[in-house]
């Protein structure tokens, strides 16, 4: 697939007649790494695609606004990071139940959409639990491989208070892969 920059596509979609293809190109560039930063948030596959499509509307909807104050990749994950989030909040609004560690481990390790080993499994179930916000800082940190400044961009708080979350984050799990074991 032929690369193209973010600017490209920002004219290609800025333009009546080129705008779809912007669009396209966009999805293209970016769906794997957005749907895989929701899935890790969301853990399951029919939420993180709706999360993404809502992702993608809000993207749509608001592109025009798009002002280039951060990079595209840092906008975009801010809107899916919200959006997780968002999904996360309503979701246990309307849970009247919260299923406890062992129904919510063996939901997540017969997802047919979840594929790994036991201690993967182990730690998605411990990252689960976090709160929202931790949850989103532990994922963007731990497996995208974002460094502190681009999550501080798209979460908008300092570094100094995400290098807390982070830490916090990162004990939580430990002691939670501890009761586990």
């Amino acid at each position: 697939m032929k690369q193209i920059s973010d600017s490209e596509i920002l004219d290609l979609i800025r333009n009546d007649k080129t705008r779809e293809k912007g669009f396209s190109w966009l999805v293209k560039k970016y769906q794997e790494k957005l749907y895989m930063h929701i899935r890790r948030m969301v853990s399951f596959h029919e939420d993180a695609h709706d999360v993404f499509q809502n992702t993608m509307i809000k993207v749509i909807r608001y592109i025009e606004s798009f002002k280039g104050d951060s990079s595209l990749f840092t906008w975009l994950y801010r809107i899916a990071t919200n959006e997780s989030i968002r999904h996360l909040q309503k979701k246990k609004k309307v849970a009247a139940t919260v299923l406890d560690e062992n129904a919510y481990a063996l939901k997540l390790i017969s997802d047919p959409y979840f594929s790994g080993e036991e201690a993967l499994s182990k730690l998605h179930a411990a990252i689960a639990y976090l709160p929202e916000r931790q949850k989103a800082v532990f994922n963007m940190k731990y497996f995208d491989d974002l460094k502190y400044k681009e999550i501080a961009d798209i979460l908008e708080v300092s570094e100094g208070s995400l290098k807390a979350s982070y830490h916090h984050a990162v004990k939580k799990i430990e002691a939670r892969l501890k009761i586990q074991m």
